[in-house]
């Protein structure tokens, strides 16, 4: 019973057992950047690259690690009915700072395409405001992406 529960959010028993704080973190942020991913119904290859871009630079991960958290994080995606229990485990754990980094991480994956779909749009405030991001801040760093994207 507990091996299907498991597997219904996409971990092994393996990956619970020496599943320390980071584990937790990096398995969150890679959940809502998939779920931003799915947002606008679409999903392309520029987005699955900027998330494993961005898995690998913000925790440190190998091509092979990015690929393994974010291959559990659509399973876990696939299979959640809530956000809460990802932004939950964020908003603890992280500081005021490292939560704006996942709205900006948010951001480029949402602008990935140069498109900002309305639902992407939504999604990304919906988040923020579950972490606890305040909305100015949240489009200071919309701001901010699309500024990067010029260049």
């Amino acid at each position: 019973m507990i091996d299907r529960l498991l597997s219904f959010f996409g971990l092994s028993e393996e990956e619970v057992a020496g599943n320390t704080d980071e584990a937790r973190i990096q398995h969150a942020t890679a959940v809502l950047l998939v779920e931003i991913a799915r947002a606008d119904y679409e999903r392309l290859s520029l987005e699955h690259d900027a998330m494993l871009a961005l898995l690998k630079s913000t925790f440190g991960l190998s091509v092979v690690e990015a690929e393994r958290v974010l291959d559990h994080a659509e399973t876990a995606a696939e299979n959640s009915v809530s956000l809460h229990e990802f932004t939950r485990i964020l908003h603890e754990e992280l500081s005021y700072s490292e939560k704006e980094r996942v709205v900006e991480m948010l951001w480029r994956i949402a602008l990935a395409d140069k498109v900002l779909d309305k639902y992407e749009d939504y999604m990304v405030g919906k988040i923020a405001d579950l972490l606890y991001v305040v909305r100015g801040d949240v489009m200071r760093l919309k701001s901010k992406v699309y500024e990067s994207l010029d260049k």
